[in-house]
């Protein structure tokens, strides 16, 4: 049983909809960032970094208990313990591992810039950090885009790094992006919200 300490944000949907779709037995923790309680001694000692998710798997490797923190190491993680949406093939691994950091390096941080300046009172501060942000946001989906145009999945076959997109393409709209503007990026996005595992991840209850 995977212990799961999240909250839904983007970042938290990720797991969850890993979790859902690999069918791995699983219980959620809530940590409610917007009360702190990321913040609190007991989560600190599991995430050192204050930020969920983090999970703790009793029967980690060589069966002793293990503590992962950080999204793309836990979705990592659980592509190889349940070899599933995790190529066995070194050279197939490559591409996951460019677009899952793709998405943990850029489209994430930049996207939550654009979630932060949309909230900011002073205007001439709002609107320098939304044409900063904005600007780079769509340019990585334009990068989703052509990727895309030649492939049905961010590495050809579905794997971790169609999940780890998929948690932060889910905000579109707080992003201020149109997918009618990225067709291809659209395609995939209904494709991959048609997925039972991912409603179900999508839906996961928190209380």
């Amino acid at each position: 049983m995977i212990h799961v300490y999240t909250w839904p944000t983007p970042n938290g949907h990720k797991v969850h909809i890993m979790l859902e779709e690999t069918g791995l037995e699983h219980e959620i923790r809530p940590v409610n960032i917007r009360m702190g309680e990321q913040f609190k001694p007991e989560f600190l000692r599991i995430s050192p970094n204050n930020k969920i998710p983090a999970i703790v798997d009793p029967d980690g490797p060589g069966g002793a208990p293990v503590s992962i923190f950080e999204s793309g190491a836990i979705l990592i993680y659980l592509g190889q313990k349940s070899e599933m949406f995790w190529p066995s093939d070194t050279r197939a691994q490559i591409s996951v591992l460019e677009w899952l950091f793709w998405q943990v390096g850029g489209f994430g941080p930049f996207p939550g810039q654009v979630h932060h300046f949309v909230t900011v009172a002073n205007e001439q501060d709002r609107r320098y950090g939304l044409e900063r942000f904005m600007t780079e946001t769509r340019r990585l989906y334009a990068v989703a885009e052509r990727r895309l145009a030649e492939i049905p999945y961010f590495a050809g076959d579905l794997s971790i790094a169609d999940f780890a997109i998929l948690g932060w393409a889910w905000r579109h709209e707080r992003h201020r992006v149109s997918l009618e503007d990225y067709p291809n990026v659209k395609r995939w996005y209904d494709t991959m919200m048609a997925r039972p595992g991912v409603q179900r991840g999508f839906a996961v209850a928190l209380s």
